[in-house]
């Protein structure tokens, strides 16, 4: 496996992304041989990051460019595996319809479309997550194991049922803050932290076993949403606690 970061909270943090390659540099030099995404608005800064990217010995898995359409056709330029679905579709059966569209194009280019499950989406219980699933069969599963477990669900029951459905995964922690708020608003309910920081009993290590147990070799991404601080010493924290579960 390899262990690579969701960069979505370092941009909360820092306002935006100004340099990719300090950026890239800093993550390396902490453990981390990646970051999930690159995002570039022309096919040339595309290229030159990828470039940046190797140059520094560090790599990614999918682009997103301006349009889903691009999108697909530079992930699949650049050699990569998938992209994240991306439809207007907001009630679940059109969701599913959509992605289904997606997921024909994307093999047109040898590429998959991945499922994130997020809180707030269509796509937010085991029971959708399992649901979108059986009804999307060419769709792989880029895992959120925080967003899941947010949910109530149970991300170890996840991979051992579909393990060979995954594209990634997103390891993170979720600490409730008010168990009387809903997951209609969840950003009020919890937030989402460094590994082991969680209030919702979440094993780490038990669902890096699981990985193990299925073989997979693919992407662990740390991903925290929110830092309270620098976040490179979250990501140190939760780099550590991934060596100390095994990988």
């Amino acid at each position: 496996m390899k262990i690579g970061i969701a960069a979505w909270g370092l941009d909360v943090w820092d306002g935006g992304c100004f340099d990719i390659e300090e950026r890239l540099a800093r993550l390396k030099k902490i453990g981390y041989a990646g970051i999930e995404r690159l995002e570039a608005i022309s096919a040339d800064q595309a290229i030159s990051q990828a470039g940046t990217y190797r140059r520094l010995g560090m790599d990614f898995t999918t682009c997103r460019g301006p349009t889903p359409a691009v999108s697909i056709e530079w992930t699949a330029a650049l050699g990569k595996a998938y992209v994240w679905t991306n439809v207007t579709g907001k009630d679940f059966d059109t969701f599913c319809r959509q992605v289904n569209i997606q997921a024909k194009a994307c093999a047109r280019f040898g590429i998959q479309a991945g499922i994130h499950n997020h809180l707030g989406s269509p796509v937010e219980s085991q029971a959708q997550l399992e649901e979108f699933l059986k009804r999307c069969p060419e769709c792989g599963l880029v895992l959120d194991t925080g967003h899941l477990a947010a949910a109530g669900g149970d991300p170890i029951a996840i991979v051992r049922r579909y393990a060979s459905r995954l594209l990634a995964v997103h390891v993170k922690d979720w600490l409730i803050k008010d168990a009387s708020i809903g997951l209609d608003r969840y950003w009020e309910r919890g937030r989402f932290c460094e590994l082991g920081a969680g209030n919702i009993g979440q094993d780490h290590k038990a669902f890096v076993n699981e990985l193990k147990k299925t073989d997979y070799d693919g992407w662990v991404f740390v991903e925290h949403d929110t830092h309270l601080r620098d976040p490179m010493l979250d990501l140190v924290v939760s780099r550590e606690y991934l060596r100390s579960a095994g990988i």
